[in-house]
């Protein structure tokens, strides 16, 4: 995929005018590349226009206009991208209750060793971005990528083969099947 360069990217005066349409039309893409997977667990996946919201949302909350800003959050971005033959999620851990999340969180050392997405028969193993969490310390928000063949990519097309996400850690046994509209979606990403 494509990286973000300057030139994608509007101005803070140009972008409030078509902020309120971008936003809408944002907020119905990620209900299409967002997942839960049990009841703690939500993935969003992330392409182009998920990635240019983010950016553009950063320069109007912190009011940044110069180009070489600009360029530093556009190389905080662009690293999260799907690469070729790949998708590209970001993991949130969602508990609200601030006990509740440190009780949970110890309980989940070591997930990053147990998701994978399943495509048919095929187990494409989850790849974390390293230096999130340390053998004592889980963070909540992850970045995580799938390297897939060209088979795969097609087998996401095909609605005969399931394609879920699963976790098979000991304290953490859960399994999403990913809708054919969401795969559908997917699909475009490593292409």
């Amino acid at each position: 995929m494509r990286a973000l360069e300057l030139t994608d990217v509007k101005d803070i005066a140009a972008y409030e005018k078509v902020r309120d349409e971008f936003r809408r039309r944002i907020i119905e893409l990620k209900k299409l590349r967002r997942i839960g997977v049990g009841d703690i667990i939500t993935l969003v996946f992330e392409n182009r226009d998920t990635l240019l919201f983010q950016v553009q949302e950063m320069m109007r909350a912190e009011r940044i206009v110069h180009d070489h800003q600009i360029q530093e959050e556009l190389d905080t971005y662009n690293p999260l991208l799907p690469g070729q033959l790949e998708l590209s999620a970001t993991l949130f851990i969602e508990i609200d209750n601030p006990q509740e999340l440190r009780r949970r969180l110890s309980t989940l050392l070591g997930i990053e060793e147990h998701l994978a997405l399943v495509i048919g028969e095929n187990r494409v193993p989850a790849r974390f971005e390293e230096g999130r969490s340390t053998a004592e310390r889980l963070s909540t928000v992850h970045y995580v990528r799938f390297q897939l063949t060209l088979p795969q990519v097609a087998q996401l097309k095909d609605p005969i083969v399931e394609v879920a996400l699963e976790f098979d850690h000991p304290n953490y046994r859960e399994r999403a099947v990913i809708p054919i509209p969401m795969r559908l979606e997917l699909a475009k990403d490593p292409e």
